[in-house]
C-alpha cells in the first residue's frame, strides 16, 4: 500500500491512505457501476438538511462489497487466480467475491451460515462459487475458512480487514464527493468497518471539514463501544435484523483507521432500522436491506446533533433483501 498513510491517534501506523482509495477507482473503472445519487425534498423537510443518498444497491450484486472484492482479487498474482480465492460472509461480500472471481478468470470458495438469507445463498451460487455452509453456534467462520483456504491453496479475501478491500470501499465515498462536492456530514453504516474506513479515508481527503458518523445496531455495538473506549471490543452472534452488521468485531486492519478518521459512533434499534429501510422503501422508491438502512436511520433518529441547512451525505449501503423476511418482521 501507500508510503503515504498516517498514524491513528494512538500512533499506529495506518494501512492505507487516500492514495490507495483513487488507484482503487482506476482498477474499479470500467467494472463496479457508478451508482446514482438521490436526494428526497420530503427528506430534506424531515431532517431540517440537505442529503444526498449514494445508493449502492444499485451497485452490481446489490451492495458496496462488490467494489472492495475486485479490488483485491484484481492485485493477486495470475498463478494465485487459477489457484482460486475464499471468502467468508453472511451474503454480500459472499456474492461479490463469486462474481468478481468469475469476472478475474478465477474460482470462488465460500464460506456461509446455514441460516444467511435464501436471496443471498441463491445469488452466491448464481455467480457460480461453492458455498460451504457451517452452524454459526457451533463453528467460528474464520477459523473454518483458514482451514479451508489451507488445505485448497486459496487466496483469502476477508470481508473487510483488508487494506485492497478497505481502499475498494472506499471509492464509494469518492464518487459522492466528486458529484455533489463537500459535506458537513457523512453517515456510513457499520459492520467489520471496512467500509466506513475506506469513506473516511475518502472524506479526510475531499472534504477535510466533514464528519463521519457511523452507525451500528444496538444488539451489536461492538464498534461503538471499541470507538467510545479506544480498546477492541466483542459481540458475539449479534441478534439483528442487519445481517451484514453482525460482525464480532472492528479488524487490525479497520479499527485504526476508524479512531483516527471517523468523528463519532452511534446505535439504533432493530424496530428503528425496520422503520427507516420501509421509510426509504415508500418514499424514494428504492429497495434496501436492514444493514443498507443503517446510516439512514441514523440521521432519521436525529442521533448527532447538526446546525439546519447542513448538508449531508448518506451511504445505503446494500438492498439484498429476503421479501419473506420483510414480511415476518412485520407481522412480529
Amino acid at each position: 500500500m501507500s508510503d503515504h498513510a498516517g498514524t491513528d491517534r494512538i500512533g499506529t501506523r495506518l494501512a492505507l491512505s487516500y492514495d490507495d482509495v483513487a488507484d482503487a477507482q482506476r482498477v474499479l473503472a470500467g467494472h463496479a457501476h457508478r451508482t446514482p445519487v438521490l436526494t428526497s425534498r420530503q427528506i430534506d423537510t424531515r431532517t431540517g438538511c440537505r442529503v444526498f443518498f449514494k445508493c449502492e444497491n444499485f451497485q452490481r450484486i446489490g451492495a458496496f462489497k462488490f467494489r472492495g472484492a475486485f479490488n483485491a482479487i484484481s492485485r493477486l498474482s495470475h498463478a494465485q487466480r487459477e489457484r482460486g480465492v475464499l471468502a467468508y460472509s453472511s451474503g454480500n461480500h459472499a456474492q461479490a467475491v463469486a462474481l468478481a472471481a468469475s469476472l478475474l478468470g478465477s474460482k470462488a470458495v465460500i464460506v456461509m451460515p446455514q441460516d444467511a438469507p435464501q436471496v443471498k445463498l441463491t445469488a452466491t451460487r448464481g455467480y457460480g462459487a461453492e458455498v460451504v455452509t457451517y452452524d454459526k453456534h457451533a463453528t467460528v467462520r474464520e477459523e473454518l475458512a483458514a482451514q479451508l483456504a489451507h488445505q485448497r491453496g486459496l487466496a483469502l479475501i476477508p470481508p473487510y480487514d483488508h487494506p485492497h478491500v478497505a481502499a475498494g470501499q472506499g471509492t464509494a465515498a469518492q464518487e459522492l464527493f466528486d458529484e455533489v462536492g463537500a459535506l458537513d456530514y457523512l453517515f456510513v453504516c457499520v459492520g467489520g468497518g471496512g467500509l466506513i474506513s475506506g469513506c473516511a479515508i475518502a472524506a479526510h481527503a475531499l472534504s477535510p471539514q466533514c464528519k463521519v458518523i457511523g452507525v451500528e445496531p444496538e444488539a451489536g455495538d461492538d464498534a461503538t463501544r471499541s470507538f467510545k473506549t479506544g480498546t477492541l471490543q466483542r459481540c458475539h452472534n449479534p441478534d439483528t435484523i442487519a445481517d451484514g452488521a453482525r460482525t464480532p468485531s472492528l479488524g487490525a486492519v479497520t479499527f485504526p483507521m476508524i479512531l483516527r478518521h471517523v468523528h463519532d459512533m452511534v446505535t439504533v434499534s432493530d424496530a428503528q432500522l425496520l422503520q427507516a429501510m420501509l421509510y426509504l422503501w415508500e418514499r424514494m422508491k428504492i429497495v434496501v436491506e436492514p444493514t443498507g438502512a443503517l446510516a439512514g436511520a441514523g440521521l432519521f433518529e436525529r442521533k448527532v446533533d447538526m446546525p439546519p441547512g447542513a448538508r449531508v451525505g448518506v451511504i445505503v449501503s446494500g438492498g439484498n433483501v429476503d421479501v419473506r423476511d420483510v414480511c415476518r418482521w412485520l407481522a412480529a
